[in-house]
């Protein structure tokens, strides 16, 4: 299911789960996260940029240059063991919320055909 665009709170709210989840296995770059995270949130490549330099900056993330065929060189992003501690952290608490609004939905439900 795609989120909507009138989501814009709740995507910055998810979009450090969705990049670091992107890079627990593979080394990427920026372009390319925007479009794997764009098949199912709609998100401009501009807001991805400042998620990846705080990334870096707090030692979630380093990054490496690598030649690409046919352009110029592209900055990878790489996840670091303190970054794969923090996915953890976040998807811990990702799941937990989820949890929760499942459980007031149901509560909700229910509550309505009493």
């Amino acid at each position: 299911m795609k989120l909507l665009g009138k989501s814009n709170q709740f995507k910055k709210g998810v979009l450090e789960l969705c990049v670091l989840y992107l890079l627990k296995n593979k080394d990427r770059y920026g372009y390319e996260i925007t479009q794997l995270v764009n098949k199912n949130i709609p998100l401009t490549e501009g807001a991805l940029y400042p998620i990846l330099r705080r990334f870096v900056k707090e030692g979630y993330c380093v990054t490496y240059l690598k030649e690409s065929k046919g352009g110029p060189a592209r900055k990878y992003y790489q996840i670091t063991s303190l970054g794969k501690e923090y996915l953890a952290e976040l998807n811990k608490e990702w799941m937990v919320f989820v949890e929760n609004v499942a459980l007031l939905k149901q509560e909700e439900d229910e509550r309505a055909n009493e």
